[in-house]
């Protein structure tokens, strides 16, 4: 099966996505280090793959501590396929099962992730002080899916 969850041995090939991505370009990779993706594999989250031939092609990353979604990301090599909603989908599934509280995520304006999340029933709560959108989804909104 392609989806599988992600463990602090697949950190290296995600930190790979993270910055092949086209959009939502992490401008300071000192932002995102190996101890936080630790902490939200480990303790503060849960995380999901999706594998294909022992490649990592995409990944998503929900911090349960924030209530957020901290990644969703696909290899640019492997856009287009299905291979975002997948993990979108089961991220959410499990969030869901064992939290009622909204989840939150940030994404750059005028992206396709904004129209993904937009697709998905996702909420549009206006623009962070950093200038991305801030969306949410609620269980109610989850449940209407």
């Amino acid at each position: 099966m392609p989806l599988r969850e992600a463990t602090t041995e697949d950190i290296p090939a995600l930190h790979t996505i993270r910055m092949a991505v086209r959009e939502n370009v992490l401008r300071n990779p000192g932002l995102v280090t190996t101890a936080d993706y630790i902490r939200y594999l480990t303790t503060d989250g849960k995380g999901w793959l999706f594998e294909e031939n022992g490649e990592i092609k995409g990944f998503a990353i929900v911090n349960t501590r924030a209530h957020e979604v901290w990644a969703l990301f696909v290899h640019p090599d492997a856009e287009g396929r299905g291979i975002g909603r997948r993990l979108h989908d089961a991220m959410l599934e499990w969030y869901f099962e064992y939290f009622e509280e909204t989840l939150r995520l940030g994404t750059a304006p005028n992206t396709r992730a904004e129209k993904f999340y937009i697709g998905k029933g996702w909420k549009n709560q206006g623009i962070r002080l950093n200038g991305e959108i801030k969306f949410t989804m609620s269980v109610t909104d989850y449940e209407k899916m």
